[in-house]
């Protein structure tokens, strides 16, 4: 497999390349040059293999030669032992609607499929010099907590996880503060946008570059997408045919999990609709309504992994339709939600389904009856990121009924938590100097 940039597509890089990189030399975002294409009687046969088979085999399409497939699979397995189901996902009806929740890992949230598969591999692919290896992040919420369980004590890591102040959840805060050793947790004053673009200047500070090998397990990393992928070769696994095509809403904020359902359809998964599913960060749905991109500060709402006024991997989602925004329109619908919306729609799913989704899960349900309206003939999935419990302040804000957290988030909750804070980039800088010198 062979990656470009999306600014200069005259150079090539193997995996190997593009995950130690995370960013291209040019700034721009690698995409991989060319992506298989299964026929419809091989997606057909993927649906038998074991989740650990089928994980193997649509991740070694993008890594191979550099990681060897019997190695990927050794990988996988052991990421995936510390799930909570021998499935890697569940799927729950919600009256006639599919429902994939993908938070069984270990910090109850999505991410966790794509990072545990990230922290294994790194192993299989880290540089033999003696410079350090700095994994640096930004985090809505749940990449940083992710990010911190997968690569908690690796050697020869040191991961710096930035996030906005006040603007996580208290679980997905001391899911990231209450490590130590190789975790670093930066608490930024500013937005999610704000620690993104932390991350892009340090990625391309050649300063920072010459004393420091420099990564990051953010979505604008190739390697965090790709492993996205098995949400929906995982879900197309389990799903129930019924004759009817398939439309798949993503709660979407910097839409790395919106371009890995792109690239599982590109490979030949037989999704007829995605619907992006964005709260009051309506950057792109406008995008969809006016063929205008329009990036614009971050406003905080109670789905807070979603608030990203500027999503990395836009100019990723435009590239997969060679910039054509008919063919854009014609696959992807978006439409967007308020916090009264995500509110009313937790409460009615807790009396009516008796079901107690995060605000993300259901604004990508609110997608769905919002397709609805106007296309009931669809078999219809929503995506459910992360359990109630990390958003428990915005749950009971909904449902009157005693929650209580479960015993894991609890114990989390009583750990003190510890994070360096900071305003600027040279402050980020300094602190990174500071700790690797």
């Amino acid at each position: 497999m062979e990656y470009i940039s999306t600014r200069d597509k005259n150079l090539s890089f193997n995996f190997k390349d593009v995950f130690l990189r995370g960013l291209a030399p040019d700034g721009g975002l690698f995409i991989p040059k060319e992506i298989r294409t299964y026929n419809e009687l091989e997606i057909k046969t993927l649906r038998s293999l074991s989740y650990t088979d089928l994980a193997t085999e649509i991740i070694s399409n993008f890594c191979i030669p550099d990681i060897k497939k019997n190695d990927l699979k050794k990988v996988i397995k052991k990421s995936y032992e510390s799930f909570t189901t021998k499935d890697v996902i569940k799927i729950k009806k919600i009256g006639d609607i599919n429902l994939v929740e993908l938070y069984h890992g270990p910090t109850l949230a999505f991410k966790d499929i794509a990072m545990q598969v990230l922290g294994n591999m790194y192993d299989k692919l880290k540089v033999s010099d003696n410079k350090t290896v700095n994994i640096i992040v930004a985090t809505s919420g749940d990449t940083g907590a992710a990010v911190a369980s997968g690569f908690y004590g690796v050697e020869g890591v040191d991961v710096f996880i930035l996030f906005p102040k006040d603007r996580i959840s208290k679980v997905q805060e001391k899911q990231i503060t209450s490590l130590s050793g190789n975790i670093y947790p930066v608490e930024v004053n500013g937005s999610f946008d704000d620690c993104q673009r932390m991350v892009k200047e340090a990625l391309t500070d050649n300063d920072l570059r010459s004393k420091f090998n420099f990564t990051t397990a953010n979505s604008i990393n190739i390697s965090r997408w790709i492993p996205q992928t098995l949400y929906y070769f995982f879900a197309y696994k389990q799903k129930i045919d019924n004759g009817k095509d398939i439309a798949v809403s993503i709660p979407s904020g910097n839409f790395g999990n919106l371009f890995s359902c792109l690239v599982a359809v590109g490979m030949g998964l037989p999704f007829q609709k995605v619907i992006a599913s964005n709260n009051l960060n309506d950057t792109f749905t406008k995008f969809i309504e006016s063929n205008i991109y329009k990036p614009k500060k971050s406003v905080k709402t109670i789905s807070s992994a979603m608030d990203v006024g500027d999503p990395s991997n836009f100019i990723r989602v435009v590239e997969f339709f060679l910039n054509d925004y008919y063919r854009i329109k014609e696959l992807i619908s978006a439409y967007s939600f308020d916090d009264s919306e995500t509110k009313n729609c937790i409460k009615v799913l807790s009396e009516k389904y008796n079901y107690i989704c995060d605000p993300h899960g259901a604004v990508g349900y609110l997608g769905v009856q919002k397709h609805k309206e106007k296309n009931k003939d669809f078999n219809y999935i929503f995506l459910g990121t992360a359990h109630f419990s990390k958003f428990m302040d915005e749950i009971r804000d909904c449902i009157k009924e005693p929650i209580s957290y479960p015993k894991k988030i609890e114990q989390l909750l009583s750990k003190d938590g510890e994070s360096h804070q900071i305003k600027t980039y040279l402050e980020f800088k300094n602190y990174i100097n500071s700790i690797d010198s």
